[in-house]
């Protein structure tokens, strides 16, 4: 079996270090590079050493150092960040991963544009549990498309610094795309003081930031009589984490296209 290089951005993070040990764990996969931003305390020192079990990669803020060897990289950072090595990448024929949240419209441009030049998955989130969760909820609300209110309720950790989640967006997205709305007109994503009535083609969110909470989210269809909620909470990163290697082994025979979680678990159509 030929394994796959793959490199980590944000190797110094939480989601870095999942990511790596995922790595170190996979058979089919070997850790190629570590990438961090400059003036990172843990450049230099070895991506792995925090397992236990060094990898004989170094942390490094160069990016054509820390991408030589690899594949794919897998980066769930912050957009500003992305964007710098997404811009690498589709110049060097480096295929990417992104978890990262928080894009504006220019910036998924810029996403769709580099996929002209390699192959990316993009998904808000790269849990297997919450793309089929996605997946439920576009039948759901196929199915309560009269007289149903929805909302949408997401729930994170104290250091998250975009609201709502991708993934709560996501959510809104397939639904008001099962319903033939657009979520731009129909999302509400704040309500203070005297609101009056709810708007029946309205989809609500609201966000909780604390502690130490991994990620949850609950999407509420709620009529005279009954409520159904679907749900997906998180008790760990280890799932998106998993996903990410899914996604970068769905990768290992495309040149060029984007694609998202749907296309990696078969689940478009």
């Amino acid at each position: 079996m030929t394994q796959l290089n793959i490199a980590i951005a944000g190797a110094s993070g939480r989601m870095g270090h999942m990511l790596i040990e995922a790595v170190q764990k996979a058979p089919e996969a070997r850790l190629a590079g570590a990438l961090d931003r400059a003036g990172a305390p843990a450049l230099g020192s070895d991506a792995a050493a925090f397992t236990g079990q060094p990898a004989g990669v170094a942390i490094t803020a160069d990016l054509a150092a820390g991408l030589a060897g690899a594949d794919v990289l897998i980066d769930f950072t912050r957009p500003e960040g992305t964007l710098a090595h997404l811009a690498y990448c589709a110049e060097h024929g480096v295929k990417m991963v992104i978890g990262t949240t928080g894009f504006d419209a220019a910036g998924k441009a810029a996403i769709a544009a580099a996929a002209q030049k390699t192959a990316i998955v993009f998904a808000p989130n790269m849990s297997v549990g919450v793309n089929v969760t996605l997946k439920l909820l576009e039948f759901a609300a196929k199915q309560f498309d009269l007289g149903y209110d929805i909302e949408i309720i997401e729930a994170h950790h104290r250091h998250k610094v975009d609201a709502p989640s991708g993934t709560a967006l996501k959510m809104g997205e397939v639904i008001a795309d099962a319903l033939g709305r657009d979520l731009k007109e129909c999302g509400v994503f704040a309500r203070e003081g005297v609101t009056g009535p709810r708007d029946p083609s309205s989809i609500g969110f609201a966000t909780v930031r604390g502690g130490d909470i991994i990620g949850d989210h609950t999407v509420m269809f709620a009529t005279e009589g009954e409520r159904i909620e679907i749900s997906h909470k998180s008790s760990s990163r280890q799932h998106y984490a998993n996903g990410s290697l899914r996604a970068a082994a769905f990768l290992a025979d495309k040149k060029t296209g984007l694609y998202d979680m749907y296309d990696v678990l078969g689940l478009n159509g």
